[in-house]
């Protein structure tokens, strides 16, 4: 038999690197701007606005009662960046919501298969750094049979873009030889001695040696799946729309073992879908990158965003680690439309548990950090600034939340006489409650508003269940993500970066003494309020939640990462969720 070709024929494509400053490069000729935005987002600000200036003026007047301390002053510097934040959210879900349950937006939907053959040509590119080879090839073997059924072999190839050591990498080319031999589609194997710029380099290095030969690209994560009538539909979009320069799809979470993950899953079809629609709602043409499950147009990506280095050094100079949304942002800068889709058959899958979750979410913070620094680049849109400004006030709201808590702590200690609710309106506090489980409980509401889809998830009971445990976890886990990413952050500024290991995604045990010098902050912090609370008893009611959820944290990170209880709860019905176990 022949053996196939590693690569074919090199067809270069200029890529050059962009400048963040001075006069931007000129945008394409094309109207990609939906009509209306700019009132759907004022609309979304004013909303938001007026809840946080509500909730603040109460505050302020509750403080103003007996005069302005110092620490009322840390609260309210505290209270309104991070209540606003909140408020946003809300209102993007209560779009959402409004969306989909009156038949706006039709939630999770197939792309027609193409009726005629797809002109223009494809590369999917499934980069892979030290991943379980078995796996790997799983999913591309299964994606490739996928494209071959739906009758559109001729319009693609596979590419594993590898960065892998040399053994990683001997063994992926055995197991590519032994596919590539016998696949429906052409498969391509490419394994880069140097791993420069890590995966963005490795897309790069793709286009600049092949990417003339290819309409669009199809991006991948070494987790990813995709049907083949989501790729040819994808495809078909952007044959039919060419001023789309980028096609983001919202992945469902698939292969779920551990009770984390059916946690997660849960979580996001549950809630997922709310406020995928709202953020669909006001972002229209100028949506997001995520960096995997999305098509681009190769042309339209090497004219627009070829990364520079950041100046200094790592965490926050060197290569852009969160390429994903600065690509997008640049993208937009030449005029082409970028959009998120909520299509059926996009999957990926998570961490098996906690500990796996903050690694990847420590290099996630400190790529988004980063952004911070290209908030100024010249010509971006106003929308791509809010991305990248929202994403990295995602990650700065942990340590406002814990400043916050602290401040509050302070005073109380410092009162003569405190009593329940004092520096604190309820009527705020109970408004910050609906604003931070409201979109679960639209969730819940969601999914009973249909016969169809409350069976799906295991019927009304089952469902309203999962959603009342979900919701139990997820404050016990809170002050848990608030601690690692507030220590996250202290490491960033200590000039420590993250690295790039590979994700582990195998489910494995997690023996709770070895957690316990991980958790020191953790601990200290639930013992201190634990502390407080000895000596207030009404305050300690208030901080009960937190402290539960950080003197339990080792208990919670072990007893979640395990796929014995992730089998009981799936046995139960807890957190089920719809077509859980067909993928493809």
């Amino acid at each position: 038999m022949t053996q196939p070709p590693f690569l074919p024929s090199e067809a270069p494509l200029a890529m050059p690197v962009q400048r963040l400053d001075g006069i931007p490069p000129a945008a394409i000729e094309v109207a990609t701007r939906p009509h209306g935005m700019a009132e759907k987002r004022l609309l979304l600000l004013l909303i938001t606005a007026v809840l946080s200036l509500a909730a603040a003026s109460e505050v302020k007047r509750a403080f103003a009662s007996d005069g302005v301390d110092g620490f009322e002053a840390l609260l309210l510097v505290c209270f309104v960046p991070l209540f606003s934040w909140v408020a946003f959210g809300f209102v993007t879900s209560c779009i959402g919501f409004f969306k989909l349950i009156t038949g706006g937006h039709p939630g999770f939907t197939s792309i027609p298969v193409p009726a005629q053959p797809l002109a223009r040509r494809t590369a999917v590119l499934m980069p892979v750094y030290n991943e379980s080879v078995e796996d790997v090839f799983a999913r591309v073997a299964a994606m490739t049979r996928s494209i071959a059924a739906v009758g559109a072999a001729r319009a693609f190839d596979f590419f594993v873009l590898s960065d892998s050591d040399p053994r990683h990498g001997a063994a992926e080319e055995a197991a590519w030889r032994l596919l590539a031999a016998h696949s429906p589609v052409r498969l391509y194997y490419r394994r880069r001695e140097q791993n420069i710029a890590r995966k963005p380099g490795n897309i790069a290095e793709w286009v600049r040696r092949f990417g003339a030969a290819y309409e669009n690209m199809l991006v991948l994560d070494a987790d990813s799946l995709m049907s083949g009538t989501a790729m040819a539909g994808m495809a078909a979009v952007m044959e039919q729309r060419p001023s789309v320069g980028l096609l983001q799809t919202v992945p469902k979470i698939t292969h779920t073992r551990t009770l984390f993950q059916r946690w997660m899953r849960f979580a996001s079809e549950a809630y997922g879908p709310i406020a995928s629609a709202g953020l669909l709602w006001w972002s229209g043409s100028e949506a997001n990158f995520w960096g995997h499950n999305a098509i681009i147009r190769t042309r339209a990506f090497a004219e627009s965003c070829g990364l520079p280095e950041l100046p200094g050094k790592p965490p926050f100079g060197g290569h852009i680690q969160s390429h994903d949304m600065v690509e997008s942002a640049l993208l937009r800068r030449r005029g082409w439309a970028v959009h998120m889709i909520m299509v059926a058959g996009s999957y990926e899958e998570f961490p098996p548990g906690i500990i796996d979750y903050a690694i990847r979410d420590r290099r996630w913070m400190q790529g988004n950090i980063q952004h911070l620094r290209l908030l100024g680049a010249s010509g971006l849109s106003a929308a791509s600034r809010s991305h990248l400004l929202l994403g990295a006030s995602a990650y700065l709201t942990s340590p406002g939340w814990l400043l916050l808590l602290l401040s509050w702590v302070a005073k109380v200690e410092t009162s003569a006489a405190w009593q329940p609710g004092s520096g604190m309106p309820f009527d705020v506090l109970g408004l910050t409650l609906v604003l931070l489980f409201g979109p679960k409980a639209m969730g819940l509401a969601w999914i009973l508003a249909d016969r169809q889809r409350r069976a799906d998830f295991g019927g009304a009971r089952r469902a309203a269940l999962s959603v009342l445990v979900e919701c139990a976890l997820s404050v016990l886990l809170a002050p848990v993500v608030m601690v690692t990413q507030t220590r996250a952050l202290g490491g960033f500024l200590l000039g420590m970066p993250s690295g790039w290991a590979t994700q582990t995604r195998s489910a494995y045990r997690i023996p709770i003494r070895s957690l316990l010098p991980m958790l020191r902050e953790h601990l200290a912090l639930g013992l201190l309020f634990a502390g407080v609370g000895l000596q207030n008893l009404p305050l300690a009611l208030w901080l009960a939640p937190l402290t539960a959820g950080l003197l339990l944290s080792p208990w919670l990170i072990s007893l979640t990462a395990r796929e014995d209880l992730g089998a009981r709860a799936a046995r139960a019905g807890l957190f089920a969720v719809p077509d859980a176990d067909t993928v493809l």
